[in-house]
C-alpha cells in the first residue's frame, strides 16, 4: 500500500475535524433546543426579568428606572412604559410618544393618593401629536413594605383590556419585590455599619490608658522603643476608627492585629505569646472589618490576662478549597461554655464577649448561618474559635 501524501494526510485532518465540529454543534444546538413555544416563552422570560433584577435591587431611581424599562417593556410588548416616583413625578420612560408624560402624571397622583390602579382609555385621550398610536394608559402602584414608592405606567397602542391590565399589575408586583429586597439590603447594610461602629465603641479605655502609660515608661528608658510603639498605637486606632467600607483583607486585618499584639507585649512582657501560620494564598480572602482583631483581644483579656504564667495565642488559615478557615487559640483559663453561651446570647446588651456575638453576627449577615463562629472550651482549657471565610460571596468585596 502506497504511503500517502503530506497534503493529502492534512486535507484528511481537515475533513475529519468538520465533520466532527458539525456533529458537535448539532448535538449541542439539538440538546439546547426549546421542546415547546410555551418553553421557550418561558425560558424568554426568566431571563428577561432576571436582567432586570440588578438594577431593580439597587432601589428606585433615575438610573436604575432607566436600566429596567426595557426588558420590563419587551415582557409587556406595549409603545412605552415609564416609570414614576412617589410625587408622580417622571424617573424614566422607554419608548415612543412621551408628549404622554402629562397624563400619565395626572394617573400616577391619583394611583399614589388611593392605592389603586388608573386607566385612561381612548376616548379620554387628546393628542395633537403627528401620528400618535396611544389608545390607552394604566398606571399601577409600586409598593415596599406597605408604602406606595413609585408608579408603573404602560402607554398601549390598543384599548387598555383586561390581559393588560392584569399584565402590567404582575409586572409592577415583581419590580415591587425587587424593591422591597433592595430595601432589605439596605436595612442589613445600616445594621452592619451600626454594629461596627458599636464595635469601635467597643475598644476599652483600659487597653488605650495601659497602652499610653506602657509607652510613657519606655520614653527615659528606650525612646526608640517609646517611639515605635506610638507609631503602632496610632496606625492602630486609624485603623479600628477607620469609616471607609465594611469589609476589610485578611491581610489588613492580621497587620492591625500584630500592632494590638506588640501593644501587650510590651505590658505583658514574656508574658504573652503569639504564632502566626497563615498560608500565603488566603491573604486576599475578604471579610467584615474588625473580625478578627476581637477575637484575639478576647483571648488576651479573658484567656491569658488572668493566668499568672500568661500563655500563647495561635492564629491560623488555612487554604480550604472555596473557603479559608481561620483560629484563634489560646492555651488560657478558658471558661464554662454553659457561662459562654449565655454572654453570647446577651452579646448586643452588656455580656463580657460583646465581641464575640458581634463577629458571629455581622459572619452571618455576609456569608449565611452556616458561616457563624464556632467556639470550642472549658474551664482550664483555653479556648479556640474557629471561622470560615467563602473565598467568594456576591456583593461582598473591599
Amino acid at each position: 500500500m502506497e504511503a500517502l501524501s503530506p497534503a493529502l494526510l492534512v486535507l484528511v485532518g481537515l475533513l475529519v475535524i468538520s465533520v466532527a465540529a458539525a456533529v458537535f454543534y448539532f448535538l449541542r444546538n439539538r440538546r439546547n433546543a426549546f421542546g415547546t413555544p410555551l418553553e421557550k416563552a418561558t425560558f424568554g422570560t426568566l431571563h428577561t426579568v432576571a436582567l432586570a433584577a440588578p438594577a431593580l435591587r439597587e432601589g428606585l431611581s433615575p438610573q436604575s428606572a432607566r436600566f429596567a424599562l426595557p426588558y420590563l417593556r419587551t415582557l409587556l410588548e406595549t409603545c412605552a412604559l415609564t416609570m414614576t416616583d412617589s410625587r408622580g413625578a417622571t424617573l424614566a420612560w422607554d419608548g415612543d410618544s412621551d408628549q404622554h408624560q402629562p397624563d400619565v402624571r395626572i394617573l400616577a397622583e391619583k394611583v399614589v393618593a388611593t392605592g389603586r390602579q388608573e386607566v385612561m382609555s381612548h376616548t379620554s385621550i387628546s393628542c395633537d401629536h403627528p401620528g400618535c398610536e396611544v389608545r390607552g394608559v394604566v398606571v399601577v402602584p409600586l409598593e415596599s413594605d406597605g408604602n406606595i414608592i413609585g408608579t408603573l405606567g404602560a402607554l398601549t397602542t390598543s384599548t387598555a383590556g383586561p390581559v393588560l391590565l392584569r399584565a402590567t399589575a404582575e409586572v409592577a408586583r415583581y419590580v415591587s419585590s425587587q424593591l422591597e429586597l433592595a430595601e432589605l439590603d439596605e436595612s442589613r447594610r445600616r445594621l452592619d455599619r451600626a454594629e461596627v461602629r458599636a464595635l469601635r465603641a467597643q475598644i476599652p479605655p483600659h487597653f488605650i490608658y495601659n497602652a499610653l502609660t506602657t509607652i510613657a515608661s519606655f520614653i527615659r528608658t528606650d525612646p526608640v522603643r517609646a517611639r515605635e510603639l506610638l507609631l503602632s498605637f496610632a496606625d492602630f486606632t486609624r485603623y479600628s476608627f477607620r469609616t471607609a467600607g465594611e469589609y476589610t483583607t485578611l491581610k489588613e486585618e492580621l497587620t492591625n492585629i500584630e500592632r494590638y499584639i506588640e501593644l501587650e507585649k510590651a505590658r505583658f512582657s514574656d508574658r504573652l505569646n503569639i504564632k502566626l501560620q497563615i498560608a500565603p494564598e488566603v491573604l486576599g480572602v475578604v471579610l467584615p472589618f474588625l473580625a478578627l482583631q476581637p477575637l484575639v483581644e478576647n483571648a488576651v483579656r479573658h484567656g491569658l490576662a488572668g493566668k499568672p504564667s500568661g500563655g500563647t495565642i495561635t492564629l491560623t488559615a488555612e487554604n480550604a478549597g472555596s473557603e479559608c478557615v481561620i483560629i484563634v487559640e489560646d492555651n488560657g483559663v478558658g471558661m464554662d461554655p454553659a457561662r459562654l453561651t449565655e454572654d453570647l446570647d446577651d452579646a448586643h446588651l452588656s455580656g463580657a464577649h460583646v465581641g464575640l456575638g458581634n463577629v458571629d453576627d455581622r459572619m452571618r449577615s455576609a456569608f449565611g448561618d452556616d458561616f457563624g463562629l464556632v467556639v470550642e472550651t472549658n474551664i482550664g482549657e483555653g479556648m479556640k474559635i474557629t471561622l470560615r471565610v467563602p473565598k467568594f460571596r456576591a456583593n461582598v468585596r473591599v
